[in-house]
């Protein structure tokens, strides 16, 4: 059930910072869905490789670069799913940040119910 649960509240995350940035659409609420369970899988999965073959430049950025890495995740994810839809790189980024605050936030959220 928990599962369950993370996943609609990062499915909101996603609607919520699509309706914040002009860039940045969902087209309904299957749509956020779906990019939650792709960016989740994304995430467990193509994200610690990228980090790993970026080690140097994120190190010599502080830790900064994996902040480009997010937004890159987030726009394959654009050019794989049909209902979402960023508008460029730097769109992206912003997307990327809120949805990390929004799931940080909703994570103790789902972990009281």
């Amino acid at each position: 059930m928990s599962f369950i649960i993370k996943w609609v509240l990062s499915a909101v995350a996603v609607l919520i910072a699509a309706y914040l940035l002009p860039g940045v659409s969902v087209e309904s609420f299957w749509a956020a869905l779906i990019v939650a369970i792709v960016l989740a899988l994304m995430n467990a999965t193509l994200k610690p490789l990228l980090v790993v073959l970026t080690i140097p430049i994120t190190v010599v950025t502080l830790g900064l670069f994996l902040i480009v890495i997010n937004a890159i995740i987030i726009l394959l994810i654009d050019a794989l799913i049909g209902g979402f839809h960023v508008a460029n790189f730097w769109w992206a980024i912003a997307f990327s940040l809120i949805v990390s605050v929004l799931g940080a936030l909703f994570d103790d959220v789902a972990e009281r119910v």
